[in-house]
């Protein structure tokens, strides 16, 4: 009976593992144009494919548009959030390059909670 009581504990901690990965906070601090971060920074163009690893983060091929919105600082500057129609999310500064830059100077704020949950629809998913 306890072996199966184990499973289902195991089974229960499992499950909720993907949930903990997309409430994760990426970085504590983020660049903007900004400081509401709600100006559009830069248009890039992506130089590869990129799917990635969750729902907080933007795919697209290789040619296509994204506005830049943000950039993490600090702990993990190598991800950018921004847009591609109606998609939103991260992605790597090594998969774009920068097609035009729309703000001379850079503000650093605190990122939010809300920063880093899933979108989904017009509804964020707290799981």
């Amino acid at each position: 009976m306890s072996r199966i009581l184990d499973q289902g504990i195991l089974l229960l901690v499992v499950s909720f593992l993907p949930s903990l990965q997309t409430t994760k906070v990426l970085s504590e601090w983020k660049k903007c144009g900004d400081p509401e971060c709600e100006m559009t920074m830069s248009r890039v163009q992506a130089t590869t494919d990129y799917l990635g690893p969750d729902c907080r983060y933007l795919n697209f091929k290789t040619g296509e548009e994204i506005m830049v919105y943000s950039k993490l600082s600090r702990k993990n500057e190598n991800l950018w959030t921004g847009s591609k129609g109606k998609d939103f999310g991260y992605f790597p500064k090594d998969a774009v390059k920068v097609e035009e830059v729309f703000i001379s100077e850079e503000v650093e704020v605190l990122t939010k909670e809300t920063d880093f949950l899933c979108l989904h629809g017009d509804k964020y998913t707290f799981e």
